[in-house]
């Protein structure tokens, strides 16, 4: 099991919605994430900087931003690209985070 941190940037004023979206998340979405190995997939907000913190833990190579080629995912993307800073495929602009500390 390997665990996977990224950040990723909110757009100003959209906590809402982002909650809205991700409460709401579509059932295919969850199960492609599902089978590629992701058991838990958590996303945190830093108020102050618009800055999402996202972790998951994955059994397998990769995770979620690995999937990006599907189909269901491009859609999510586009769904997405109205509340988040996005590059020009409108896939979320992230960040990698290196684990410096672990404690069981």
């Amino acid at each position: 099991m390997q665990r996977l941190a990224f950040k990723m940037y909110l757009n100003e004023g959209q906590k809402a919605e982002y909650k809205k979206r991700h409460n709401e998340i579509w059932p295919e979405l969850k199960q492609l994430l599902k089978d590629a190995g992701v058991s838990e997939y958590s996303i945190f907000l830093d108020e102050e900087t618009n800055i999402l913190f996202a972790f998951q833990k994955v059994s397998g190579k990769g995770g979620s931003q690995d999937l990006g080629q599907t189909e269901i995912v491009q859609k999510w993307w586009a769904f997405m690209k109205d509340v988040m800073k996005t590059n020009p495929d409108n896939s979320p602009v992230s960040v990698q985070l290196e684990e410096v500390f672990y404690m069981e």
